[in-house]
């Protein structure tokens, strides 16, 4: 999707996820105006009927503006930036129908109630992050693909259901105060950034079948009892600063032994404990990467004999009961 493409933020890297607040400062009123606009326009195309050719960009970024009423006649934008403003109220967009890209970073929105987004067929990527919002009430969109909640106030997830976004493949929570993950009802999801939180528990996550990604460093998780088996496609696995202290808080790990392919455990004071990666590909031998480190085939040597070990050590077990 063009150069936009180069701002969707993949969460794959192991940088530092802040969270943000906004001054509560008197802010002045300030419209849009159309030197602004013509300021901010770029990218001549072909309009969707194709009888005629309008620009299709606008850059509306950091001009400390209160109020877009203007912009509702450009009809033919499909990409918006109107990040880092003063913006509560996003209804002028109600219009703008072709809208494939918004980015509304840095703003005031508060809540997805009453806002347009819903009736944006072909919307695919929208980021609001660092806004003011404490739910995920309302929100829904037919087309969207990536949406970006990082840096706000949400407390719970609610109203994530496939009905209202069944193309959801990446959805970015960081930095907000979620306890859980429940709430997320969203099969086709596919990557699940939830860092910097405050998650104590794992649940809901049986929902998530098609989920390669999950990011849940810097929680408080003492245990990751939660994993499903439904999880039949979870490669990645971040929990990288959290509270796991023994081998017996991966437990969960076993429901998703077949397919994890990389796990980071390291800052988790397990991570400290003798033998802590030979521990651990015994129970996951499918494993390849443990922290940064990619598993060598004498660890994975080791970590089968010691399996083996374990395996006569409960067999004779049995046979003396």
């Amino acid at each position: 999707m063009s150069e936009f493409e180069n701002d969707v933020i993949d969460g794959e890297s192991e940088r530092e996820e802040g969270t943000y607040e906004q001054e509560n400062e008197r802010i002045e009123p300030r419209p849009l105006t159309q030197e602004m606009i013509a300021q901010g326009l770029s990218q001549l195309s072909r309009t969707a009927n194709g009888l005629s050719h309008a620009f299709v960009k606008l850059d509306l970024k950091e001009r400390q503006l209160t109020d877009i009423g203007l912009i509702s006649s450009f009809v033919h934008l499909r990409y918006l930036d109107i990040s880092f403003n003063h913006l509560s109220d996003l209804s002028p967009l109600s219009t703008l129908t072709h809208l494939l890209w918004i980015k509304g970073d840095g703003n005031q929105v508060q809540s997805f109630k009453d806002q347009p987004l819903g009736q944006m067929p072909y919307l695919q990527w929208l980021s609001l992050a660092i806004n003011h919002l404490n739910n995920t009430e309302g929100l829904c969109g037919p087309a969207l693909e990536r949406l970006n909640l990082t840096g706000n106030g949400i407390q719970r997830v609610s109203g994530l259901d496939y009905h209202k976004l069944s193309n959801l493949v990446v959805l970015e929570l960081r930095g907000n105060r979620l306890e859980t993950t429940d709430g997320i009802y969203l099969p086709n999801l596919q990557r699940l950034y939830m860092a910097q939180n405050n998650i104590k528990h794992l649940e809901g996550l049986e929902k998530l079948e098609r989920l390669t990604t999950l990011h849940l460093r810097d929680n408080k998780l003492k245990t990751l009892d939660g994993l499903s088996s439904n999880m039949k496609s979870l490669q990645y696995l971040n929990v990288r600063g959290n509270s796991v202290f023994s081998q017996r808080d991966l437990r969960g790990l076993m429901a998703v032994a077949q397919t994890l392919r990389a796990l980071v455990l390291a800052e988790n004071p397990l991570a400290e404990t003798e033998n802590y990666r030979l521990s651990v590909l015994t129970h996951l031998p499918l494993l390849e990467r443990l922290d940064k480190n990619p598993v060598s085939s004498e660890e994975r040597t080791k970590a089968k004999e010691r399996s083996m070990e374990f395996e006569d050590e409960d067999q004779q077990q049995q046979e003396d009961y």
